[in-house]
């Protein structure tokens, strides 16, 4: 921890030797995408696409898991997918899964989630779609496509793709080589290196 809080008292001096780009963000924000991934510590969305401050929005869930869309409940995850689309104008949603995903592969191996209650009802409906039999990278790459297409239940989501204003993306990234592929619908349906 002592770490953390050390980097954390020495950032301001790091923010001060680029004083223009900071004063750009507190002005405001025009991220290029918003990036929806797993709350994996090993992933991390700037890291991988090289993005700087500003450039991302980001939505993280257990499983990158995009709910479906209800009026009458509305969550965290349907409140930053509207705001990022509807006030910051974002025109790509990245929906990013990854190797050695431990909602995924709970799921594949049948792990007995009784002791995280939480977690287990978050996962459910995940539960009854995956196919299990290929393993989890191929589990995994299955849930991306199945999450991308789900955001197509946010009313905002329609909307933009109604007007030709958003694109939508799946992305498969493997931590222990840092390959990241894309969903290809040109290429079968297969995930390709980008």
């Amino acid at each position: 921890m002592q770490l953390l809080v050390d980097n954390a008292r020495s950032f301001p001096d790091w923010v001060a030797r680029r004083p223009e780009m900071f004063r750009d963000l507190a002005a405001g924000q025009t991220p290029m995408a918003l990036f929806i991934t797993c709350s994996d510590a090993r992933v991390i969305p700037s890291l991988i696409t090289g993005a700087r401050p500003g450039e991302l929005f980001e939505l993280r869930t257990a499983g990158n898991i995009v709910p479906p869309y209800d009026p009458e409940r509305p969550g965290g995850e349907a409140a930053t997918i509207e705001y990022a689309l509807c006030v910051l104008g974002v025109r790509h949603i990245i929906v990013c899964g990854h190797s050695h995903c431990g909602a995924v592969g709970a799921l594949v191996h049948g792990d007995d989630l009784t002791p995280l209650p939480a977690v287990r009802t978050w996962l459910r409906p995940t539960a009854r779609e995956l196919p299990v039999a290929h393993g989890v990278a191929h589990a995994v790459r299955h849930h991306v496509v199945r999450q991308r297409d789900a955001l197509v239940d946010h009313p905002a989501v329609r909307d933009r793709l109604a007007r030709d204003l958003l694109s939508l993306h799946a992305w498969y990234y493997e931590v222990d080589t840092g390959v990241v592929s894309a969903h290809d619908p040109r290429a079968g349906g297969e995930f390709t290196p980008l």
